[in-house]
């Protein structure tokens, strides 16, 4: 029986949309939207993982745990392994970092996921969705990620690349990327130990950095597309989703 967590890494000084975490969605704020979504996946422990007070105020108000971290982590995933390696230690087999900006994330992904770990052998698990809006392809702050076959329901394969922009993609079987990655304990372990990599820095995509140190990443379909909130146009975008 392997026993999985879920840690939302959260914090308030992103640079293009300072305070996002709080920001209210119909009411509500954004990371008690994502720490709702995680606790209805009913997969196991949810911590929210972060440096600021007013957050773990606010997560603990709403129901939720959450635990202060040191503030000088470069990546979301570094924060996690804080919380992983202080609190969870022995305790758990699969860690899930959800993000804390993509408040209308389905339950049912995350515990598609949680499945497709249970199920499959992997260092990194993921998901993705198909690509409806074609704009997307040529959309810089829409992730990518590329597989060898169609991505079917049931299928777990293999990540071959990451991007946000690429030439000659005509063949190539491209998804939409979504922001939430399960690490086996060993996995998450030592890819915080791995220097940042070529590709991670140039494409300004972590998940760069556990391909180019050979952990094997697979990819599971999602039938939604969370949106990432980046910008005051995501968090509107999003919002007017949210109310329909």
């Amino acid at each position: 029986m392997k026993n999985i967590a879920i840690i939302i890494p959260s914090r308030l000084s992103a640079k293009r949309l300072p305070n996002k975490p709080l920001e209210k969605i119909n009411g509500i704020p954004m990371i008690v939207h994502v720490l709702n979504r995680a606790k209805e996946s009913k997969v196991g422990e949810v911590i929210v993982a972060t440096p600021d007070e007013q957050i773990i105020e606010v997560v603990k108000k709403n129901g939720g745990q959450a635990i202060l971290t040191t503030n000088n982590h470069s990546t979301g995933s570094d924060r996690v392994y804080e919380i992983y390696s202080k609190k969870l230690k022995g305790k758990v087999d699969i860690i899930i970092n959800l993000q804390g900006d993509m408040p209308n994330i389905k339950s049912e992904s995350i515990s598609k996921l949680e499945k497709l770990m249970k199920e499959n052998n992997c260092d990194i698990g993921t998901l993705a969705s198909v690509i409806n809006d074609k704009n997307e392809i040529n959309d810089p702050n829409v992730v990518k990620v590329k597989v060898e076959k169609n991505l079917k329901d049931y299928h777990f394969l293999k990540v071959k690349d990451f991007f946000r922009e690429k030439n000659d993609l005509i063949d190539d079987k491209i998804y939409h990327h979504i922001g939430i990655y399960a690490f086996t304990s060993e996995a998450l372990t030592k890819y915080v130990k791995f220097a940042k990599s070529k590709l991670e820095i140039e494409r300004n995509l972590e998940q760069m950095r556990a391909l180019e140190n050979g952990l094997v990443i697979k990819v599971g379909l999602s039938k939604s597309a969370p949106l990432g909130v980046d910008t005051i146009e995501d968090l509107k975008k999003v919002t007017k989703q949210m109310k329909q």
